[in-house]
């Protein structure tokens, strides 16, 4: 019976060997790689961190000519800010961008109905109304963006001047450029060029 608990013992010992040789080899690996609270897990999301606004996305969407990408970041935008004028203003402009001039017509009457002193939605409205030819109006919704803006801004005297001159001469071959600039708050501006 002896030789019997020997040969029972020599199994396990081997196993346990076997074991502690694996255990060895894995403490002289790479170390493993820590989580921010050092643990083995990867860092969670931050929920101090600041995600980028909506409306940003889609005006640097707008910057790169974008219109229906812009458009879906400010539809997104809305769900978190409602339908501001910045908003309605911004959807307006991406409308004007993928052609679709009543559309954009209808977002920017109601932009300048609820911020009536906000001179960029005022211009973006005059483009809006020159690209569907109402010169007349356009040239007075520019004269009234312009006087909001205390002449500011280049891009909104830039668009009165051409709709002055498209109305001064309806044949003017520099008024029909259409290099209409659409403008946003801040510095930044859109320039929409019809093609031809």
């Amino acid at each position: 019976m002896a030789s019997s608990g020997t040969s029972r013992a020599a199994p396990n010992r081997t196993l346990f060997l076997a074991i502690a040789a694996l255990a060895a080899m894995a403490a002289c690996g790479p170390e493993p790689i820590a989580g921010a609270d050092g643990g083995p897990f990867p860092p969670g999301i931050d929920p101090k961190g600041r995600a980028v606004d909506g409306i940003e996305v889609g005006h640097r969407l707008m910057s790169a000519g974008q219109y229906e990408l812009a458009m879906d970041a400010f539809t997104r935008a809305a769900l978190d800010h409602g339908m501001t004028p910045e908003i309605l203003t911004s959807l307006g402009s991406a409308n004007l961008g993928l052609g679709r001039l009543g559309q954009a017509e209808k977002m920017l009457r109601r932009a300048v109905s609820e911020a009536p002193d906000w001179a960029e939605a005022w211009n973006n409205l005059g483009v809006v109304l020159m690209e569907k030819g109402e010169t007349g109006e356009a040239q007075q919704v520019f004269r009234k963006a312009y006087a909001l803006d205390n002449g500011e801004s280049d891009s909104i005297r830039d668009n009165l001047r051409f709709a002055l001159a498209k109305t001064e001469n309806p044949d003017n071959n520099v008024a029909n450029t259409n290099d209409y600039k659409l403008v946003r708050r801040g510095s930044s501006d859109y320039l929409i060029r019809k093609t031809p």
